[in-house]
């Protein structure tokens, strides 16, 4: 028998990933290596300066996933009044094949501790770049926001001063940001590394199963709180990539750290219709941002 779940979820990919690549406005440099870039795209509306949405992508992490399936996103954000910041970073796709839980081999998830270094230093670089840019955006209302794999490092990167003492990416104090809206976030690892969220990613992202537990503090956004920012989680409740479950266990971790998280759950929605600007969801999404960033 035909899954129905399994069905639904490819029509809402392919409808999220039917749209094609919308060209930035401008495009910026944070570091030498190719992935190191910033795509800004200026708000279609008289608003000037405009709140700046800095939007990172999912794809498990993994190379063959980067920015431009995402581009059809940040141009709806950018026709919704936000000037728009898509962050590319470094995945795993140029370091060897590995095997999820299960064994099967698949492109690498992330790349430690890369991946990591390009969201801390694009965070650090963004508000000069932007001002140059897209002199349109105000980095001083700067909200987060990021998809699946991105939602985890969208929630990473606002949690950097409570890393551990020592951890090569911690700030002195709070990043300056409006708020965080993560998208059906791989937000809590343990919990998706139970669940085997994108076949084994959290695994092989933290290196493998015998680095987690040494990793996961530095890594873990559920293990990263309370963060006091105002943040927020949109969850299609039908999502069967990064189920429900792995949401919930970041907005409890947060509840018993003593942080209200405000979490969206989203009847009849899977995965992909929040980044999908053809989709009621995405318009949801549109409306959590614009309450942090206005």
């Amino acid at each position: 028998m035909p899954d129905p779940a399994a069905a639904r979820d490819a029509a809402e990919e392919a409808s999220a990933l039917s749209h094609p690549a919308v060209a930035p406005d401008a495009t910026a440099a944070y570091g030498e290596h190719p992935d190191q870039v910033v795509d800004f795209y200026a708000p279609r509306d008289a608003r000037d300066p405009a709140p700046l949405v800095v939007v990172l992508h999912g794809g498990a992490w993994r190379g063959p996933y980067d920015r431009q399936h995402i581009t059809p996103f940040a141009d709806f954000l950018a026709r919704h009044g936000f000037a728009v910041a898509n962050v590319e970073y470094r995945r795993g796709g140029s370091l060897p094949q590995q095997r999820d839980d299960e064994g099967a081999a698949g492109p690498v998830a992330g790349r430690w501790p890369e991946t990591f270094d390009d969201v801390a230093a694009a965070m650090d670089a963004l508000p000069g770049l932007a001002r140059t840019a897209l002199p349109q955006a105000d980095p001083r209302r700067t909200v987060l926001t990021g998809h699946s794999a991105g939602g985890h490092l969208a929630l990473w990167a606002a949690a950097r001063h409570v890393l551990p003492a020592g951890a090569p990416w911690r700030l002195a104090s709070p990043p300056l940001l409006r708020g965080v809206v993560a998208l059906a976030p791989i937000a809590d690892l343990v919990r998706a590394a139970e669940l085997s969220v994108c076949g084994g990613a959290v695994h092989q992202f933290l290196g493998g199963k015998e680095r987690f537990e040494e990793r996961a503090p530095y890594a873990d956004p559920a293990a990263l709180l309370p963060t006091g920012i105002a943040t927020a989680v949109v969850q299609g409740r039908e999502d069967t990539v990064v189920p429900q479950a792995v949401a919930e266990a970041y907005v409890d971790a947060a509840a018993k750290a003593g942080e209200t998280v405000g979490f969206t759950l989203l009847e009849g929605v899977g995965h992909f219709p929040l980044i999908d600007p053809a989709a009621d969801a995405c318009a949801v999404v549109a409306e959590e941002i614009a309450q942090l960033a206005w």
